[in-house]
């Protein structure tokens, strides 16, 4: 009897393996995630390229953005406040990037050097990326060629 009585209990308590998961649970579900309703739009700049996602008001909610004498992309996401990191999932990897606040255009920036592999990841990324900072929700977005255009731009 008490033999069962233990056995129910180590079924029912939280063993530390699930007590570790929920960032682990969370970002799984970006995989099955439905991503936001918009589109992805290229252009070149005086300094580089930029790939826009815009939701369907046309309001940018992330861009890409290489900048070719350095040899830098970045990552930049509408913000009010700043964020220690911008968390970046992709079909193959997750990570935290540090990331800064730029008051002036109200975005979170996270800086990359053009060879980074976060990038090939987003690049592949199986129909879906998402980002996110501290205290947002995740914004997840279709993965499309304008992207790894961006990417390409800064690595030639």
């Amino acid at each position: 009897m008490q033999l069962r009585l233990l056995a129910a209990f180590a079924l029912i308590a939280p063993s530390s393996a699930v007590a570790q998961a929920p960032a682990t649970a969370l970002a799984a579900t970006y995989s099955y995630a439905t991503p936001v309703a918009g589109s992805w739009s290229y252009r070149a700049t005086a300094t580089g390229s930029e790939a826009v996602f815009a939701n369907t008001a046309a309001q940018p909610q992330i861009t890409i953005r290489c900048t070719r004498s350095t040899r830098r992309i970045v990552i930049a996401k509408p913000a009010t406040g700043a964020a220690p990191f911008l968390f970046v999932w992709t079909s193959a990897q997750t990570r935290n990037v540090p990331a800064s606040f730029k008051p002036a255009t109200a975005q979170l920036e996270a800086d990359l050097p053009a060879m980074d592999p976060l990038l090939d990841t987003m690049a592949f990324s199986r129909g879906r990326l998402a980002f996110s900072a501290s205290g947002t929700p995740a914004l997840v977005v279709p993965a499309y060629p304008e992207l790894s255009r961006v990417i390409e731009d800064c690595r030639i």
